[in-house]
């Protein structure tokens, strides 16, 4: 039934290079959705859009969506029927080193991408994709996270999300536009950057293995956080349903209910890499300030969409490791 509502519509995905947009394709392609696509992104793609080409009619734009003008011309040329807004400076270190640039780049794209869509396709539905960095330092006793937590965020990255996400509920409330939020949780899987934990990590360990040696030491920042990490094959499964179902205004959870300590993860990669890995803490890695244990529900998704996980974490990880296994080796 979830392939019936976006067959045959027009669906611009923003941040259409990144690692999250490739999956998004991945999924319509094997459910077979034939839908037109028309990405935007600062770069272009890395990946090989001929594969896609028997189901899916794709339109790429190489443009920066600070450019409120262009970004208007496109859309009104579009007249899309819906939106999935991937874009955004995503890491939250980077915000630490550059916050302004992270702040404002986030914030005014959103603003820019909702204007263009209100001009001229009204009725057009937008996925905006939060974070649960909007959480912020949570208590212990207050997990797992529910959608009514009160939001805290104690980063550049998350206030910018944080904004985002009120800048969708001053568009619903006053305009009536038809605007759907996540606070998606770590999201992890095969062909994300290195500059994210945990390819890091695995990069790091297949390194030692290949190196032909049985035990290594890598830095790293503070391993005692505990994050929720979600594959981003089940990621996107949840985006098409809160595209196609999600209740207008409201912002979902997208989680997998279990909480990770980095500790235990390095563990977890190096017993399925094969090697001994110890570590010792570089302090250029530890942030000014951080959420200690981020562990959310996914309760309201699940009920109301049907949405469950497919991928268990070890599963994730061991695919992780094949995939940058065969990098190493191109």
């Amino acid at each position: 039934m979830w392939s019936v509502i976006l067959n045959m519509k027009k669906l611009i995905i923003t941040g259409f290079s990144g690692f999250v947009s490739s999956h998004f394709l991945d999924y319509l392609h094997e459910n077979n959705i034939q839908v037109a696509i028309y990405g935007i992104s600062r770069g272009k793609p890395r990946f090989d859009l001929a594969k896609y080409k028997d189901k899916l009619e794709i339109f790429y734009y190489e443009m920066d969506l600070m450019n409120r003008h262009e970004l208007c011309k496109l859309v009104e040329s579009i007249k899309p029927d819906y939106v999935l807004h991937l874009a955004a400076f995503s890491s939250v270190a980077y915000s630490w080193k550059y916050p302004e640039e992270s702040f404002t780049n986030n914030c005014n794209i959103f603003m820019n991408l909702i204007n263009a869509v209100k001009q001229s396709a009204p009725e057009c539905r937008i996925l905006s994709v939060g974070s649960s960095e909007e959480y912020g330092d949570v208590k212990h006793e207050d997990l797992p996270i529910r959608e009514n937590q009160q939001l805290r965020p104690v980063s550049p990255y998350a206030v910018a999300r944080v904004s985002q996400e009120q800048l969708s509920r001053v568009y619903v409330d006053a305009f009536g536009m038809n605007i759907i939020m996540t606070r998606s949780f770590n999201h992890i899987g095969p062909r994300q950057d290195e500059r994210f934990v945990i390819p890091s990590f695995i990069k790091r360990i297949l390194e030692i293995k290949n190196e032909g040696k049985a035990e290594g030491v890598i830095d790293t920042g503070d391993l005692t956080i505990i994050r929720d990490f979600v594959d981003v094959r089940d990621v996107v499964d949840a985006y098409y349903r809160l595209l196609a179902y999600g209740k207008v205004g409201e912002v979902y959870n997208v989680c997998s209910g279990e909480g990770r300590a980095l500790s235990e993860i390095i563990q977890t990669i190096a017993h399925e890499v094969g090697v001994e890995i110890s570590t010792r803490v570089n302090h250029e890695y530890i942030r000014p300030n951080d959420n200690k244990e981020i562990v959310g529900t996914p309760y309201k998704i699940e009920t109301e969409l049907g949405w469950k996980r497919q991928w268990t974490f070890n599963e994730t990880i061991r695919d992780m490791i094949a995939y940058q296994s065969e990098m190493l080796t191109i």
